[in-house]
């Protein structure tokens, strides 16, 4: 089959049009999952890059973070209210294990039916990337190593079972949503750009730029020196950080704020074309000062960063405004958005 013939380098995919039999249980999971980038059946516009592109209202994107972050904890909180039964962490990691995964995948969904509407960034030059023949199990195992890694931190670090979702911190979780996004960018731009900057740390970084139009599914396609960086370390750092300035950062408040990171990293690669910022509670200040980020940033530092780059940032801008590592916007410059032209993002 195509994993054993081509090179593993490859970022070629056709297995869909292969021989089922020689399909594997991660192929068959893709494919139960249907978390495909697009559906072959139904066209994908095709824009100039000079044709204006939708605007996605900040509120739309906060809707769809906050309903579907709230559901597992309402559950959850509904559950131990009635029954008496407390989740151990155990049961709460797989509880919010499944629920991420499941928010996750419905993202997928969402998204490629927004491409189908509204097309894809640099859709006159290319079509975006597949799954990978050669990465089928590589993405699978991607996708629950992230999640699952990040829960079980957070479990280890902040879980209390005698603590139910309603006596989370409220007044301080609107400031914890803001600063999560930023502070953890911070590490994630320095370690970033280490990975461009430092000969030695690119061979751990050059497999997750093998593509060049990434797809959501691609978001934790990397090799296993990063993935742990950044699937832990990232989030770990941040965590302490957060702790060391005084805030609260009980498990349930890290579970609204890392829904916010993990919705911003999928739409990030998915490289629609709409002009959506990273939905966060400071996006106010940050777009004043010039440091908000989009999905046109991170796609161009796909498309064209190799080594030494820029665009480092994947939840803001503000790191690389600091440092002098921003890229000009292409599509999605100033002049070109459509503000008449809104494109919400869909609950369903």
């Amino acid at each position: 089959m195509n994993e054993k013939t081509n090179s593993k380098d490859s970022i070629k995919s056709t297995w869909r049009d292969g021989n089922r039999d020689e399909w594997t249980f991660y192929h068959f999971l893709i494919d139960y999952l249907n978390v495909y980038p697009i559906d072959r059946d139904q066209q994908v516009p095709v824009h100039s890059k000079n044709e204006k592109i939708p605007y996605v209202p900040q509120w739309s994107l906060h809707r769809w973070v906050l309903i579907y972050s709230a559901v597992p904890l309402l559950i959850h909180q509904v559950f131990t209210s009635y029954t008496g039964h407390t989740l151990g962490p155990f049961a709460a990691f797989n509880w919010y294990f499944f629920s991420f995964n499941a928010i996750v995948i419905y993202e997928v969904h969402v998204i490629r039916r927004l491409g189908h509407k509204f097309g894809f960034l640099d859709g006159d030059k290319h079509e975006r990337d597949g799954i990978p023949d050669v990465g089928v199990r590589k993405v699978v195992h991607a996708l629950y190593k992230t999640t699952g890694s990040r829960l079980a931190m957070a479990v280890y670090l902040s879980y209390n079972a005698n603590q139910l979702p309603a006596a989370m911190s409220w007044k301080w979780l609107p400031l914890e949503i803001g600063l999560y996004g930023i502070i953890l960018d911070f590490w994630f731009y320095w370690y970033h750009r280490a990975m461009h900057d430092v000969s030695f740390l690119w061979r751990f970084h050059r497999t997750h730029h093998l593509t060049k139009h990434p797809n959501p599914l691609l978001s934790a396609y990397a090799d296993h020196e990063q993935e742990f960086f950044d699937m832990a370390g990232v989030p770990f750092f941040t965590y302490m950080t957060l702790k060391a300035f005084g805030l609260p950062m009980g498990f349930y408040e890290w579970w609204v704020c890392h829904q916010y990171i993990a919705f911003t990293e999928v739409l990030g690669h998915s490289g629609l074309r709409v002009h959506g910022t990273a939905p966060s509670t400071l996006n106010w200040l940050l777009d004043l000062l010039g440091a908000d980020i989009v999905v046109e940033d991170h796609d161009l530092h796909h498309r064209k960063g190799y080594r030494k780059s820029y665009n480092y940032g994947k939840q803001t801008r503000l790191w690389d405004r600091i440092f002098g590592t921003c890229h000009d916007r292409i599509e999605s410059a100033r002049e070109n958005i459509d503000y008449a032209n809104t494109a919400p993002m869909p609950l369903y």
